[in-house]
C-alpha cells in the first residue's frame, strides 16, 4: 500500500482532491436508502450498492462497465468483494487525485481522447490506468 502523509499536508491533500470527492459522494445517501454499503478503509470512502452498481455495469464511455471507479477519496466498486480485488489499483487513482487535485478529471479525460484519437484504447492506454495498473500488476487486462 502506499505511504499515507500526516497531519497538515493530509488536510491539504484531501482538500485538493475536494472536487471529485464531492462528486463522488452524491450517490451516497440514495446506496445507504437502497441498503447499499458505504465504509472507511484506510481513510477513503468505499461504496457499493444501489445505484453506484447499476452505474458501474451501465455503458461509461470508451469503457461499457467497470468494476471500480475513483473520484478523489471516494471509491464505487461493484460489490464489497471486487472493492477489495481493486484496492490497491483504486489506490494509485486516490494518490493520482491527490498529485493533481481538480485538474486530475479534465487531464484523465483528455488523456483517453488523445489516445482513441491515436487509435488505441481510451481506457486501457491511458497512461493514468498503464501507470495503475504496473503499480499494482504484471498482467494488464485485454
Amino acid at each position: 500500500m502506499l505511504r499515507r502523509p500526516r497531519g497538515g499536508l493530509r488536510v491539504f491533500l484531501h482538500l485538493w482532491a475536494a472536487p471529485a470527492t464531492l462528486l463522488g459522494l452524491v450517490p451516497v445517501p440514495l446506496v445507504l436508502l437502497q441498503q447499499g454499503s458505504v465504509r472507511i478503509v484506510g481513510g477513503v470512502l468505499e461504496v457499493h450498492g444501489g445505484v453506484v452498481t447499476r452505474l458501474l455495469r451501465g455503458p461509461l464511455p470508451g469503457v461499457g462497465s467497470a468494476a471500480a471507479l475513483t473520484l478523489g477519496h471516494v471509491v464505487w466498486g461493484l460489490d464489497r468483494q471486487t472493492l477489495d480485488r481493486t484496492r490497491a489499483h483504486e489506490r494509485i487513482h486516490v494518490a493520482q487525485y491527490e498529485r493533481w487535485g481538480p485538474c486530475f478529471l479534465p487531464a484523465y479525460l483528455g488523456a483517453s481522447l488523445l489516445a482513441w484519437l491515436r487509435g488505441q484504447h481510451p481506457y486501457l492506454d491511458n497512461p493514468f490506468e498503464r501507470a495503475a495498473f504496473e503499480a499494482t500488476t504484471t498482467d494488464r487486462p485485454a
